[in-house]
């Protein structure tokens, strides 16, 4: 059986086609009509009405499926934020309030800052020790603070009240309260006074006192020293009132008992007395002075050794 040159044999290979490869076809060529379910709901519609469309109901059940498709697609790609707002926007629709409703009340809420004023000590002790973050909060505060001079509020002097504050760490790079006056609004270089003030105050329900240092300027110094200065004023001026009143009583007691028939005589009798006293006491003096001129220095020296 020789094959002649340039000849070439045929085979068939009708059985080596797969039928994964017919199956992918057909899964690719399907549509939604192709469905078995929505093709039992035609065909059971199609008996209901022959040889017309789907029924309105189908259309919208097929919408509605699409359409939640698309929106659970666009949830599920959205970050947790989005979808947080969306699900807060979402229930507020349905239960027909504004947003101030379901906000959180803010007035109990407290930063660092708010923490410090409440827990804040002006002096901490040794054997203070702090329990709760707060008052670790506020130690750790007070340790930073320079306590060699303080800083003042001087605004409300006249009704006895003064404010006091440690020096930071910016202020006494700065020189405020050593080289520059201690008044916080006071930038005066010149003349100023340290003064050991004690100071008392009121903390945790307790009063509690102080010895701090103060640099204050002349003007500044008259602030802090005010109701010092009105007691004293006030001192001198109750005193002048007393000695007034003691004056009129002791005129009123000579008036009372100087007799009356020589009142008329007495200041002349007064005046003749005190001039004879004063020439007596004249011719004395000018006498001793004669007698001291008159003596050498050896007989200063016999009365001296005597």
């Amino acid at each position: 059986f020789g094959m002649a040159a340039g000849e070439r044999k045929s085979y068939e290979y009708e059985d080596l086609d797969s039928e994964f490869d017919s199956a992918e076809k057909d899964r690719t060529s399907l549509t939604w009509r192709d469905d078995p379910l929505s093709h039992d709901k035609l065909v059971s519609h199609s008996s209901q009405h022959s040889g017309t469309l789907p029924s309105k109901q189908v259309l919208v059940d097929e919408r509605d499926k699409e359409e939640w498709r698309s929106r659970r697609f666009h949830f599920l790609s959205m970050d947790a934020y989005s979808r947080h707002k969306t699900l807060i926007n979402r229930y507020l629709l349905a239960v027909g309030r504004g947003i101030e409703h379901i906000t959180r009340p803010t007035d109990k809420d407290k930063n660092d800052y708010d923490i410090l004023k409440e827990h804040h000590r002006f002096l901490w002790n040794s054997s203070d020790t702090p329990n709760t973050w707060e008052n670790r909060l506020a130690k750790a505060y007070y340790d930073k603070l320079i306590k060699e001079y303080a800083i003042s509020d001087l605004s409300q002097y006249k009704q006895n009240k003064i404010a006091l504050r440690w020096q930071t760490e910016k202020e006494v790079v700065e020189g405020k309260g050593q080289f520059i006056c201690g008044n916080k609004i006071c930038k005066e270089r010149v003349n100023l006074t340290s003064w050991e003030v004690n100071f008392g105050y009121t903390e945790q329900g307790e009063k509690r006192n102080a010895l701090v240092k103060l640099r204050l300027c002349p003007e500044c110094s008259t602030k802090l020293n005010y109701h010092h200065q009105k007691r004293v004023w006030r001192r001198r001026e109750k005193r002048k009132k007393e000695g007034k009143k003691k004056s009129r009583k002791h005129k009123k007691r000579k008036e009372e008992f100087s007799p009356s028939d020589n009142s008329d005589s007495s200041p002349n009798s007064d005046q003749s007395e005190n001039e004879e006293v004063s020439e007596s006491m004249n011719h004395l003096w000018t006498k001793c002075a004669k007698e001291l001129v008159d003596r050498s220095k050896e007989e200063e020296f016999d009365d001296y050794f005597k």
